[in-house]
């Protein structure tokens, strides 16, 4: 009876370690010398040669913090594609693909919230340490995030000042001020679907910032409550909860990430911090889609 153990060992002329290689298929491509590769077609060279640490001796750590934001600022920038892709869609009224946009934004928000445990890393002793090399540079000039705000409804036209610096982020932050928000849009779908949306919300000065409409209230749970809401304008209420959801659980584990880092001293940018942070808690995009929760069932 032969040895089971013999049968498994490897044979006296492989070694251990060669057993332990994926063979290259002949049919893959290993020659891009007249070919695209993937990394000619993500522009690597220019993009891992983008983080340049600025203090002196350079800190280990600081290339994290820049990675860090970074990355959110790319996750930013495919938000604010898919933002304005899904308005162009809702004004077409093509309700599935403007809310498969939405999913994706939803899914970035969570990959986005999960980042600061990366950031949560970086001590606050580590960070000091380098933090006066920052100078004034502070999340808070981030023109893609206020672009986001803006498209969501929380518009604030003094926020300009900050970008007069920057022609082109200025020019793109004036547009999207002066334009209609995704919950514009969604409300001119209900309107076309036939439901009662009052002529001066839907025709209001969209550069100013979302208030409260408590006249939208009823047709929300008009929305909710009947059994003859198509589906799609039920699930795009739901989705626009989700998103402002996922926004306040970013805003929330910035400021709790801020605070485990530099407590309470004043940010970099000249805010207040934690405290300017927590203002924005209060900051809402669908208020309307809060308040119908109280009415529904009563």
């Amino acid at each position: 009876m032969e040895n089971p153990a013999a049968q498994s060992a490897a044979p006296a002329s492989e070694s251990p370690g060669s057993r332990n290689i994926r063979p290259i298929e002949d049919t893959v491509h290993t020659d891009f010398r007249h070919a695209m590769s993937y990394g000619s077609y993500l522009d690597l060279d220019r993009l891992l040669s983008s983080q340049h640490p600025v203090s002196k001796p350079e800190h280990h750590d600081e290339l994290l913090f820049i990675i860090q934001h970074q990355t959110s600022e790319l996750w930013l920038k495919l938000i604010l594609h898919e933002l304005l892709e899904a308005r162009r869609l809702f004004d077409q009224d093509n309700l599935g693909k403007a809310l498969k946009c939405i999913a994706r934004v939803k899914a970035i928000q969570r990959t986005m919230t999960e980042q600061w445990s990366v950031l949560g890393t970086l001590t606050p002793r580590e960070y000091a340490q380098f933090r006066g090399f920052l100078g004034n540079s502070s999340g808070f000039q981030s023109y893609q995030y206020r672009g986001v705000e803006f498209l969501l409804g929380n518009k604030n036209r003094g926020m300009l000042r900050v970008f007069e610096s920057d022609s082109e982020a200025h020019a793109l932050l004036s547009t999207l001020l002066s334009e209609p928000t995704l919950y514009d849009s969604f409300l001119a779908v209900l309107a076309r679907a036939g439901y009662d949306i009052p002529a001066d919300v839907l025709h209001r000065d969209t550069s100013e910032p979302w208030v409260f409409h408590k006249e939208l209230v009823p047709v929300f749970q008009k929305i909710y409550e009947s059994d003859d809401t198509p589906w799609g304008l039920y699930e795009a209420c739901e989705d626009l909860v989700d998103v402002e959801d996922n926004f306040q659980a970013w805003r929330f584990r910035h400021l709790r990430t801020v605070q485990r880092t530099i407590g309470f001293k004043v940010g970099t940018g000249g805010s207040s911090g934690v405290d300017f942070l927590k203002r924005a808690l209060d900051l809402t995009f669908f208020p309307e889609l809060y308040a119908v929760r109280t009415e529904i069932g009563s």
